[in-house]
């Protein structure tokens, strides 16, 4: 394999040496093995090649003096593009969406989610089906056919391709209001939804699991996992929350990825708090940031109330980064998901910014109603609790409005709302 990437003037930012890096992280992610690498500074992307012809020529004979059987562009080419690079080159050419739609297609494992990935992989696909046929002869019109000559076999194709993105739509807005139906079940157990954001390998699976007990696949590679996964949070306020770890975002994300995934990424939208999840160790860890909210940003998700959390604090050499963030970000919390480093900061933090409208009232309930005193340890945070007197046990409670009901009978007093 032999990355190629390119450092345009008019977007001179630095990124090439990451961007490249990342690159050949997801290469080795989808199993291929690095050979060589090169780059070519540019005003602006030749039309026809992307790079330069001279250039495209130096780096095809040292592809073939070296056996090179796959060549990954660090951008999204054209399909005109593709096409005279393969012609170039003699081998297989992809470009950074290809390859991230294909590890996205190796992980995904509910239907959901190789669903969205087959849709998104079919839209790439249908502005380069030409590149998969070296010959347009036409199909003869059967009976009752009109005209002579049928259509192509490329227009065949085009057209079962968009037949089936079709079809996966449908089924996706199945899921959708599949989706939809749940929100409002969670609803009327006035449960808040945080959802788990964050660069691609940043910890969120780790996170989730270790805030939850979940079981969710962990591995040091990039997208390691792709289908969400809801658990129930049970915080110190004895609150219960939805926790969701999403898909991790990246640089460069194809847009034709968004789209696809804007059935699971409505838990994003739709989510009371997100829980930004950086690895605080990785060098670019500001541009990962960045990354993160361009994609809030695409789906729609931007200005929704967030929790910093930096993780994998136990891996920094020095604490003027954790100073560094903190600065920007004063209300943001370090953790390690891995070692449980500032996991009851981060608890705390969540029930003090997910804390619902509570009534805060004082009760009276008979030692007898032991049931009924544990149904009020469930559902609401007792703040005080006197069982001196021997009939009657008080409390100080703040219970969410809608159970108000069931204690009304053992009401004292309202209380203030500290």
């Amino acid at each position: 394999m032999f990355l190629v990437g390119v450092e345009l003037k008019s977007r001179a930012d630095g990124t090439t040496r990451e961007t490249l890096d990342e690159l050949g992280e997801l290469a080795e992610s989808a199993g291929a093995t690095l050979v060589g690498e090169g780059t070519q500074k540019l005003e602006v992307p030749n039309p026809g090649t992307f790079l330069g012809k001279g250039k495209a020529e130096e780096f095809a004979t040292w592809c073939r003096e070296h056996q090179v059987d796959t060549v990954i562009f660090d951008e999204e080419l054209s399909p005109a593009q593709s096409r005279n690079l393969e012609n170039v080159f003699k081998c297989k050419v992809l470009d950074r969406t290809a390859l991230i739609l294909d590890i996205f297609s190796m992980r995904a494992q509910t239907r959901e989610g190789k669903l969205q990935i087959e849709m998104a992989q079919l839209q790439h696909l249908l502005p380069r089906l030409t590149r998969f046929w070296g010959h347009l002869s036409r199909q003869r019109g059967g009976i009752g056919m009109r005209g002579g000559e049928g259509e192509s076999q490329l227009e065949s194709d085009r057209r079962r391709v968009q037949e089936r993105i079709e079809k996966i739509r449908t089924e996706l807005e199945i899921v959708r209001r599949q989706r939809s139906t749940q929100r409002l079940a969670r609803k009327r157990n006035q449960w808040p939804l945080a959802s788990i954001v964050g660069y691609t390998n940043a910890g969120k699976s780790t996170l989730l699991n270790a805030l939850t007990g979940a079981s969710v696949l962990v591995e040091d590679k990039l997208f390691a996992t792709l289908d969400p996964t809801t658990r129930r949070l049970r915080l110190p306020t004895n609150q219960n929350v939805l926790l969701t770890d999403t898909v991790g975002f990246i640089r460069k994300l194809p847009h034709s990825l968004v789209e696809s995934f804007k059935a699971t990424l409505e838990e994003v939208v739709l989510a009371d708090l997100l829980v930004h999840v950086v690895d605080a160790s990785h060098p670019e860890a500001d541009r990962h940031v960045e990354a993160v909210d361009a994609v809030l940003n695409e789906i729609g998700a931007q200005g929704k109330s967030t929790l910093m959390v930096f993780n994998k604090a136990d891996q920094l050499q020095a604490n003027h980064q954790l100073t560094r963030f903190r600065e920007r970000h004063p209300n943001g919390v370090a953790v390690s998901a891995l070692t449980g480093e500032g996991i009851p900061e981060l608890l705390a933090e969540l029930g003090a910014l997910l804390r619902p409208v509570r009534e805060f009232i004082e009760l009276a309930i008979p030692h007898a109603r032991a049931a009924m005193i544990s149904r009020m340890h469930q559902v609401g945070q007792v703040v005080e609790s006197n069982y001196d007197d021997g009939q009657v046990a008080r409390f100080k409670v703040r219970i969410p409005p809608h159970f108000h009901h069931e204690f009304e009978p053992y009401l004292v007093r309202e209380l203030q709302t500290a």
